[in-house]
């Protein structure tokens, strides 16, 4: 008779909705956004070396990307809803030490910010295989960048404007950004997500799924787009304020621009329809082919400054193509059983690009100024653009069933045919 008078929402939980999961990442857009463009500033102002700085997001990429592979052997031993609790109170520490302000506690904080942010990653990505189903990827991920658009938006450029009017400003914002994001995240319930299959024999250590990956050529293609295109992004997101700080544009314009190119984020919903329209393939192509064009044009004209930030704003917009299209190959890929392995896998992607970026501009700066770095990443993007030849044209069209549905209802989302964000 006591049943009779708990609300149903607490008997049963509802299931996770493609909006639900989208609040998750607008809440996380939101801890992110304010510090995305205060942490390269702050790491030049406290180590006053561009190759230094280099350094730095090389080891705490090394660092994330063993955090990221780790993640699926502790989910054996750790519920996924508590690690992804752990993931979301470390991102708040990290915001908290950064306010302590000089070279060691700014590194510390990268290093715990980073490592939250792809543990949160491993597990939301595993959550969305679990509960979307694969026909709406395409909308999960529109649906999750078009509401993380407004921290993302918003967050550069306010938070570079924070930094000058009182320092920790921007940290204690992100801190009270990643509580409402955990917030979110528990009244969501997601739990453990859903179990498809369970090995009766666990993995010896955490890499042993690797093999499995790197046999499927298609989840391999897929996770090197994710890897191009986010190094694309490093370049814009670090560089392009220090190069607009050596060329006496002032601390503004880096969060300035990069505030105007998350804005276009807003126009995902009209990019997905385009994509629908003309097709996976043909906008992973055409999104790797003009941002690598546009990041050459960049490194060519460098004796005109704002010539170079134009470009680079420019290349922005096909970047942003890119975050729509370009992981559904990947996402579309997964199988049912293999999804929190895969998942960390494909999260991986931004700890590699973490550690590529970094690591090869640490090099060109040792031979060439930093518009080489522009020009190495536009050889790199058209490089996707050449793998991205490959793709089947009819990835990700709705097939005509003339079977039993029967395999259609297990394949989850995050990863698949191709590739996604």
């Amino acid at each position: 008779m006591h049943q009779r008078r708990i609300p149903e929402w607490l008997r049963h939980a509802p299931a996770p909705s493609v909006r639900g999961f989208a609040l998750l990442a607008g809440a996380e857009a939101m801890a992110r956004g304010i510090l995305i463009s205060v942490f390269p500033l702050e790491m030049y102002t406290a180590l006053q070396d561009a190759s230094l700085v280099s350094e730095v997001y090389f080891m705490v990429g090394l660092l994330s990307l063993v955090v990221g592979l780790m993640v699926p052997f502790i989910g054996r031993f750790v519920a996924r809803r508590w690690i992804y609790v752990a993931g979301a109170l470390m991102f708040a520490g990290g915001a908290l030490l950064a306010i302590l302000g000089g070279g060691a506690a700014m590194i510390a904080a990268l290093a715990l910010i980073t490592s939250a942010t792809v543990t949160t990653f491993v597990c939301f990505n595993a959550y969305v295989l679990d509960y979307v189903a694969k026909a709406d990827l395409g909308r999960c991920e529109t649906s999750r960048m078009f509401y993380s658009a407004l921290g993302w938006t918003i967050g550069p450029f306010l938070g570079v404007v924070l930094l000058g009017w009182w320092r920790p400003l921007p940290f204690v914002i992100a801190a009270l950004a990643s509580g409402l994001m955990l917030a979110v995240f528990l009244y969501m319930r997601l739990g453990n997500g859903r179990l498809i299959t369970k090995s009766h024999r666990a993995p010896a250590n955490p890499l042993a799924f690797l093999p499995r990956f790197l046999s499927q050529r298609r989840l391999v293609a897929g996770w090197l787009f994710a890897v191009i295109r986010s190094c694309g992004w490093w370049i814009y997101i670090v560089y392009l304020p220090i190069f607009a700080l050596e060329r006496g544009f002032g601390e503004e314009l880096g969060g300035l621009m990069l505030s105007f190119s998350n804005g276009m984020l807003f126009l995902t919903p009209f990019m997905l329809r385009w994509m629908q329209q003309r097709g996976i393939r043909h906008a992973v192509r055409v999104g790797f082919l003009l941002a690598g064009g546009l990041f050459f044009l960049a490194a060519a004209l460098s004796g005109l400054p704002w010539v170079t930030v134009l470009a680079l704003a420019s290349a922005s917009f096909f970047l942003i193509l890119l975050d729509v299209s370009g992981g559904l190959p990947f996402l579309l890929a997964v199988k049912p059983s293999e999804r929190t392995e895969m998942s960390a896998i494909y999260a991986s992607y931004r700890d590699v690009s973490g550690i590529l970026t970094p690591g090869v501009s640490w090099l060109v700066l040792l031979v060439a100024p930093m518009p080489g770095i522009f020009a190495v990443g536009g050889l790199a993007l058209l490089g996707a653009w050449g793998l991205a030849r490959k793709l089947h044209p009819r990835l990700g069209r709705a097939r005509v069933a003339l079977e039993p549905l029967s395999g259609v209802a297990v394949s989850s989302p995050g990863s698949g045919a191709g590739l996604a964000s």
